[in-house]
């Protein structure tokens, strides 16, 4: 059993200082009781990997797949691991919002939008990604169809109904109906959709959308049958916080609860601009809070997906650099280093500063010259790849705690055989001195700064959004 340990007398009373509110989900830590292990394989491949989200629509002028394969090299040099395609179908006319509609408003199931491009090229630009090395999958959204899908007049009977016998969306969603998972062939049509795309088009999973809001139970009874279609079976990405999904169904669930720990210790800092929504009061003892929870609530050896951006986030919620201020790069270092696989967003390799447009073609980002940022998330993800003790699930190095007299000095190590990395960040308002409550991590002649190669003494202090990450030689 993994745990995580906190090196002071008072850990317990840091951690009480954040409450989760009304944080009504909940994630799990890579580590957790035994007899709460999940049932699914986790492929070596995934353990440190990088998962990068492609929104094709945005990412080139031409918005296209023709345009998207030329951006593979850059990719693999930048080094991440897993393409998560946005939603690649058709999309729906009927209700549809802006002048190109919500990727999330899917027409057909088995058919590739043609803005991006044909069935053909995309089976294509799936070989070129194999051949180089990426595991590819595709945004799914299983909760509901767009207004004129096919399902729609061929199969009313899939669709739930509201009190007026009418189909409906759920939330705002006014360009899509919900389905109706409690008729059996809705199940079926949906498993039926899914398999076209791992059989047909070979790719290795799935990024389900709203997948708390399908039924657990569809998931399990639909994961077996993925898996028999790929040697090895696929990878199944929640777009959830929910700890039963991660059971039977998915191997990686969305860190919402991080995220919002991240923007509320960023708030106290001052930090969170993009609007007035007041966030609980935190430093960093919220984050060994959330952490304890997610390791009693979640499957061992499932993992989280940490970030500080998406299309969601993006788009809704403010830029990283908007929410996260001068801490943004900190907050990036943690979501590499803590239990759980990092995303990178479209566009967030360059520093980008400004909100996609949803609805519409926008301007694509410039992705060369390549900057600063390119190389910061480079090298991190490096670290990723080359230290066994970042390893996501059960294979990852424990977390030590080292407390120190300033609640926004964060410290901790993941080690795992000849493996340390020690992690240093200040997520404060002010620069702060780095004085160790009891215990503080080891820093002899083999102990290296990563970014800059060479050996130092722990710094006596960090200034706000400082960050150190140490290995050994």
């Amino acid at each position: 059993m993994r745990k995580i340990f906190i090196l002071s007398a008072v850990a317990g009373l840091l951690a009480s200082l954040f409450g989760c509110g009304s944080q009504a989900s909940k994630n799990a830590a890579d580590t957790t009781a035994e007899s709460n292990l999940t049932s699914l394989h986790q492929p070596d491949w995934s353990r440190n990997a990088v998962i990068y989200e492609v929104n094709w629509r945005q990412m080139t002028p031409e918005g296209n797949l023709e345009a998207l394969e030329k951006q593979l090299p850059r990719l693999k040099d930048l080094g991440v691991d897993i393409l998560w395609l946005m939603p690649v179908h058709p999309i729906s006319e009927l209700n549809r919002k802006g002048g190109l509609g919500s990727y999330y408003a899917v027409r057909d199931y088995k058919a590739v939008n043609p803005e991006l491009g044909t069935t053909e090229q995309f089976k294509q630009f799936v070989d070129k990604a194999h051949e180089m090395g990426f595991k590819v999958i595709i945004d799914w959204v299983p909760n509901h169809t767009g207004c004129d899908n096919a399902w729609v007049t061929e199969h009313p009977d899939y669709y739930c109904l509201n009190d007026s016998g009418k189909m409906y969306g759920p939330y705002d969603w006014t360009d899509v109906y919900k389905l109706d998972y409690s008729n059996p062939e809705t199940r079926k049509a949906m498993t039926d959709a899914l398999s076209y795309w791992i059989t047909d088009m070979n790719i290795d999973g799935f990024r389900c959308d709203v997948a708390g809001e399908v039924p657990t139970d569809y998931w399990d009874e639909a994961r077996p049958v993925l898996d028999s279609l790929k040697e090895g079976g696929v990878f199944m990405l929640a777009e959830a916080s929910k700890p039963e999904l991660q059971k039977n169904g998915f191997n990686m669930g969305y860190n919402w609860p991080m995220k919002d720990v991240f923007n509320a210790i960023a708030a106290t800092a001052g930090q969170n601009t993009f609007n007035d929504h007041v966030y609980p009061f935190a430093h960093g003892a919220a984050i060994d809070s959330l952490l304890a929870e997610q390791a009693e609530t979640y499957p061992g050896d499932t993992y989280l997906m940490n970030m500080i951006t998406n299309h969601d986030l993006n788009s809704w919620e403010g830029t990283e650099f908007q929410r996260l201020g001068n801490l943004t790069d900190a907050f990036a270092v943690l979501s590499y280093t803590l239990p759980g696989m990092p995303l990178i967003y479209t566009g967030q390799e360059t520093g980008m500063n400004r909100a996609f447009e949803f609805f519409v073609k926008d301007k694509a980002p410039d992705f060369e010259p390549r900057n600063e940022y390119f190389t910061f998330y480079q090298k991190l993800n490096n670290l990723k790849h080359n230290q066994k003790a970042l390893a996501a699930g059960n294979a990852g190095g424990e977390m030590v705690r080292y407390m120190t007299t300033s609640p926004s000095v964060y410290v901790f190590s993941r080690t795992v055989d000849d493996s340390n990395v020690v992690v240093m960040v200040n997520i404060g308002k002010d620069t702060e001195e780095v004085d160790f409550i009891s215990t503080k991590p080891e820093n002899g002649e083999n102990i290296i700064n990563y970014f800059t190669g060479e050996h130092e003494e722990l710094p006596a202090t960090l200034a706000p959004g400082e960050y150190r990450v140490y290995v050994a030689k």
